[in-house]
C-alpha cells in the first residue's frame, strides 16, 4: 500500500474518531431535548432501565434525528420499559408509528419518526452495539440522578392531564 494511501486511511480514521463525542449529559443537555424525548427518558427510568443513552443523529442520518437507547435485565423488564414509554407518550398525544420486537423482547424498536427508541436486553445491546455503529453521532449518557428532577416534573405534569 502506498504511503499516501496509508496517510489518507489514518487521517480518515482520525476524523471519524474525532467526530463522535461521548459525554455524560448535563442538566442543560436534558432540558434542550424535545419534551417527548424527556418523557421517554423519564418513562424508561420509572421502569429501572439501565444505561440510558441518546445519540444525536442530526446531520448524519436522514431517517431520524435521535436514537434513545436503553437496556433491560430480562424480557419482562424490556417489555415493561417499552409499555411505559408508549403509554406515557400516548397520554401526551404522541402515538408510535410502529413497535417491533415486543414478543421476543431482545430488541424492541419504537419508531416515533424524528426519534427512535431502542430497548435491548443486555446480550443484544452488546451484540448490536449501536453506539459503535453510529460513533459519528454525539453521544449523551444519561444517569438516573441527572434525570431524576426532570422525570419528576414531567410525571407531575402528566398527572394533571
Amino acid at each position: 500500500m502506498s504511503q499516501k494511501l496509508k496517510d489518507d486511511l489514518v487521517s480518515s480514521e482520525a476524523r471519524a474518531a474525532a467526530l463522535g463525542s461521548h459525554a455524560s449529559a448535563t442538566a442543560d443537555d436534558i432540558a434542550a431535548f424535545d419534551d417527548r424525548i424527556q418523557r421517554t427518558l423519564g418513562a424508561a427510568l420509572e421502569k429501572k432501565a439501565l444505561d440510558l443513552t441518546v445519540l444525536d443523529l442530526r446531520g448524519i442520518a436522514s431517517f431520524t434525528d435521535f436514537f434513545v437507547i436503553t437496556t433491560g435485565t430480562n424480557r419482562r423488564q424490556c417489555q415493561a420499559i417499552s409499555d411505559e414509554v408508549v403509554e406515557q407518550l400516548k397520554r401526551s398525544g404522541t402515538r408510535a408509528a410502529r413497535v417491533e420486537g415486543f414478543q421476543t423482547a431482545e430488541w424492541i424498536l419504537i419508531d416515533y419518526g424524528d426519534f427512535v427508541v431502542h430497548v435491548f436486553d443486555e446480550k443484544a445491546r452488546r451484540f448490536y452495539d449501536l453506539e459503535r455503529l453510529w460513533r459519528e453521532a454525539r453521544r449523551l449518557d444519561i444517569s438516573p440522578q441527572q434525570l431524576g428532577s426532570e422525570a419528576l416534573s414531567l410525571k407531575s405534569e402528566n398527572l394533571d392531564l
